[in-house]
Formats: C-alpha cells, sequence, structure tokens
C-alpha cells in the first residue's frame, strides 16, 4: 500500500484544525467531495470557533444542507464551537478522550483530526471503506468500528496507524470498490484471502 500509494492523505480541504473538524463531523454518511463543496461557503461565513458558536442555527443549516442530515449536523457544529471557546479556550484538545467530549465527535473524527493535523497517532481510522477492506484482507472478523480499530492497532506498528487509514481509504476508492472491486489490478491480491467474495476465474 506505501509502494502504490506513497501520498495519501486525507481528502478534505481545509486550512486548519478548526476547519478539518468541522468537515470532518460534516462528512458523516456523506461522501468527501459532497463536503468540499460546503466547506468554502462554511467557513468564509465562520472562520473560527468563536465566530460558529455565535451562529444561528438556520443559517448554518442553509449553507450545509446538501449533506444530508443537515440539521443534526448544524446543531453539533454550533455545540462544537460553543464547547471549543467554552471548554478549551478556542483551541482543539489533543487527546481522543477530550475530543469525544465535544458535540459531533466520535473515536473515528478525533483520530482523524489527531493524525492529519498534529500528526498525533491516537488511534486507526475506522471508515466504510476500511472497514470492508478489513475484513476482505482477514485483518478483523468484526463489522463494530471499536473492535475493528482495536484489532488494527494490535497488527500494526504505531508509526503505521495514521497512514495505513489514508491509504486503505485511497485503495477503497480506486481499486477495492465496494460492488466491483478490482481485484486483478490489486497489489494485494496475491496477499488478500478475499473474505466474502466469489473466487476468482
Amino acid at each position: 500500500l506505501k509502494k502504490t500509494y506513497p501520498d495519501a492523505e486525507c481528502a478534505l480541504h481545509h486550512d486548519n484544525a478548526f476547519q478539518l473538524l468541522a468537515a470532518t463531523i460534516l462528512s458523516a454518511q456523506c461522501t468527501d467531495e459532497r463536503v468540499n463543496k460546503v466547506t468554502p461557503a462554511l467557513f468564509k461565513m465562520y472562520p473560527n470557533a468563536a465566530k460558529l458558536a455565535k451562529a444561528k442555527q438556520e443559517e448554518v443549516e442553509n449553507i450545509i444542507q446538501s449533506c444530508g442530515f443537515f440539521r443534526s449536523k448544524a446543531t453539533n457544529l454550533i455545540g462544537m464551537a460553543r464547547a471549543l471557546v467554552s471548554n478549551f479556550d478556542r483551541e482543539l484538545p489533543r487527546t481522543v478522550e477530550e475530543m469525544i467530549t465535544l458535540p459531533g465527535v466520535g473515536r473515528k473524527t478525533a483520530n482523524v483530526v489527531l493524525g492529519t493535523v498534529y500528526g498525533l497517532a491516537s488511534g486507526v481510522v475506522v471508515d466504510t471503506h476500511v472497514k470492508r477492506i478489513s475484513n476482505l484482507l482477514g485483518l478483523t472478523e468484526s463489522q463494530n468500528p471499536e473492535i475493528i480499530e482495536r484489532d488494527l492497532m494490535d497488527i500494526l506498528p504505531k508509526k503505521e496507524w495514521v497512514d495505513f487509514s489514508h491509504r486503505l481509504i485511497h485503495h477503497g476508492r480506486q481499486i477495492c470498490i465496494a460492488r466491483r472491486p478490482k481485484c486483478l489490478e490489486c497489489p494485494l491480491l496475491k496477499l488478500c484471502p478475499r473474505v466474502g467474495l466469489v473466487p476468482l476465474q
């Protein structure tokens, strides 16, 4: 994977930690491409936590409505910004335990931000691609993201946690596509037990 995706990185457009956190909250059940279309207007109106903390719910909803679940996401975005202002002096915390106290933030979001912005290997990001491909490769037998994360953390050296997720996500988008994986083009074909897939002819 390292040879195939040497420059794999987070696909969400951002200029700072606050923007990445907001974009990652928006990315739940939504494509990165869709989020990247919405965030320029959002960040122009609310460039920092202090501004977003004072935002009106309807105004945020109007900007992000194409993202799906936009009402709850707007609530979470404003709540996250208020929590940053009141509890963390407008600075993003640097531990998973503190990050997940923010509205709309779970382990996946915390790991994305801490790994991408600060280079902190706090865990392995488990999105739909990582979940599916980890099962195909036989790296886990679970469908539970927290168990999958633990399984991957047990297998991988800590220094690979951040980049492994980025590479697997790129792999899932380009080759190991959910409904029609390009197995014959896959650099992992000789290693992959293809758990749950029909045998290749």
